[in-house]
């Protein structure tokens, strides 16, 4: 599924994580709607963040779904995405959602989609939406030959996209764990 519209970019290092994003909500192919929308936040006791990408009723629907599940589950992040997924991927309204979910605790990081994926990526780094690809280069060689804190890798692979994707902007949120 190819999702427009944002830049969402996460990465979890030793027990640390961040997750950033954009804050551009794009009408169609041509018209910048907002540039200060909210698209990353803590749930489940503020032990958990997530972020989407897609379509912004539909993930609002998965936020509450996956707010549940967190819930049901007691916090157990990854039992909690892969009943998402489940769930995601079998109801029939669910099915048809439009987004992609990026959901970390301080132990996990998952990319959760509707065609019943949960990814945990080898290397603690991801990022999904228009611009991801290219945040997801920049974080990586951020990573992999500095220093820097994952907020600051995080921010600085976002500012990269925001330079190359014109569906991500430069008004960058950054939820740390």
């Amino acid at each position: 599924m190819e999702i427009h519209a944002t830049t969402i970019f996460a990465m979890l290092r030793d027990g640390q994580g961040a997750m950033a994003g954009d804050g551009q909500v794009t009408f169609g192919n041509t018209m910048i709607m907002k540039q200060g929308a909210r698209k990353v936040r803590r749930l489940y006791k503020g032990q958990v963040v997530a972020g989407f990408a897609g379509s912004v009723a539909d993930a609002f629907t998965l936020f509450e779904k996956f707010e549940h599940r967190l819930d049901e589950f007691h916090g157990d992040i990854q039992r909690a995405a892969v009943e998402l997924a489940k769930e995601w991927r079998t109801d029939k309204v669910l099915h048809k959602l439009e987004a992609m979910l990026l959901v970390m605790n301080r132990e996990h990081l998952f990319i959760v989609s509707g065609g019943g994926e949960v990814i945990e990526p080898d290397d603690g780094v991801c990022a999904i939406g228009s611009g991801g690809p290219y945040a997801l280069a920049a974080g990586r060689a951020l990573a992999r030959n500095t220093e820097l804190a994952p907020s600051e890798v995080a921010r600085q692979a976002l500012a990269i996209a925001s330079e190359i994707c014109v569906y991500t902007n430069d008004r960058i949120v950054v939820e740390t764990l």
